[in-house]
């Protein structure tokens, strides 16, 4: 069984930043030929002989098992709860194996997923991502096909949305997955995230959160970065600077106050760095939110 729908972008659409070409569903069962018919021109392609597509597309396969194999990595086993990206102008192939396998698909191109490669969150040489069995990122595949069948005015931007949601959800779910592999590190991070978040107003390093928790400075850095995206004491920092706006905009603590009782170096340094992280001094933030 396969249920597809093909869709038209105009310039306009493309000026939001991403549009869906095709959007679709099929349950292939053991022994049923492969692929399937009734695909639009450019989209049938030889097992054997692969393809290139001039989009994305995104396939998620919840259940059953298959073969994927493309221009940067060789054959490779698809598994139940994987996700694969297809880049434009890759060659690939794919096809379900022994179990069969049920497939959604959605195509699409624009600069928000040009811009996530060019900063290297997705990239071709790992296209396929273990996601498990999601039965929101399954809903969300639903609501596009829903949505592309409806045609509605401006249904493209509510697509974009859809995908962007979906491509979200991959990456974080992915993620989650590898970083919960080894929980005692994701448990210490999120223990050290914590006492950061009470320390706030008092005078406790990095440093001494680190031999608290028994570990080295480097080591705790290396892993916060990892697990969060950001060094620890950036995160510090940036929660420092969120009190700093709660407190100019709801006490009367003078600049200089708010600089030493946030364990500022003083009240310069506080305002140098308020000033590059929010665009404006303290003095003006707390003028514009009075």
């Amino acid at each position: 069984m396969q249920k597809s729908k093909y869709l038209v972008a105009n310039n306009r659409d493309a000026q939001w930043g991403l549009t869906v070409s095709t959007v679709g569903f099929e349950d292939i069962g053991p022994g049923d030929s492969y692929p399937t018919k009734g695909h639009a021109d450019g989209y049938y392609f030889d097992i054997e002989k692969g393809r290139e597509l001039n989009e994305y597309q995104l396939l998620y396969q919840p259940e059953g098992e298959g073969l994927f194999q493309s221009a940067h990595i060789p054959e490779t086993p698809i598994k139940a709860g994987d996700i694969f990206l297809l880049f434009p102008h890759e060659w690939h192939t794919y096809h379900p194996t022994g179990k069969g396998w049920k497939s959604y698909w959605i195509g699409f191109k624009g600069n928000n997923m040009d811009d996530r490669i060019k900063a290297n969150f997705l990239s071709p040489e790992k296209p396929i991502y273990h996601v498990g069995y999601s039965s929101d990122i399954i809903h969300l595949y639903e609501e596009a096909y829903k949505t592309a069948l409806e045609e509605a005015a401006y249904s493209q931007q509510t697509l974009a949305g859809i995908v962007n949601h979906i491509i979200g959800l991959m990456y974080s779910l992915n993620r989650n997955i590898i970083l919960n592999k080894n929980r005692d590190r994701v448990d210490m991070i999120n223990q050290a995230r914590v006492r950061i978040r009470e320390s706030l107003e008092d005078n406790l390093t990095i440093q001494q959160i680190a031999e608290e928790m028994g570990v080295s400075y480097s080591n705790l850095r290396k892993l916060f970065k990892e697990i969060t995206g950001i060094s620890p004491a950036l995160y510090q920092q940036d929660l420092k600077l969120q009190r700093a706006k709660e407190l100019l905009s709801t006490t009367n603590l003078s600049i200089k106050e708010i600089a030493y009782c946030l364990n500022f170096e003083s009240p310069d340094y506080f305002s140098s760095k308020f000033k590059i992280k929010t665009g404006l001094k303290p003095s003006e933030y707390r003028f514009k939110m009075k």
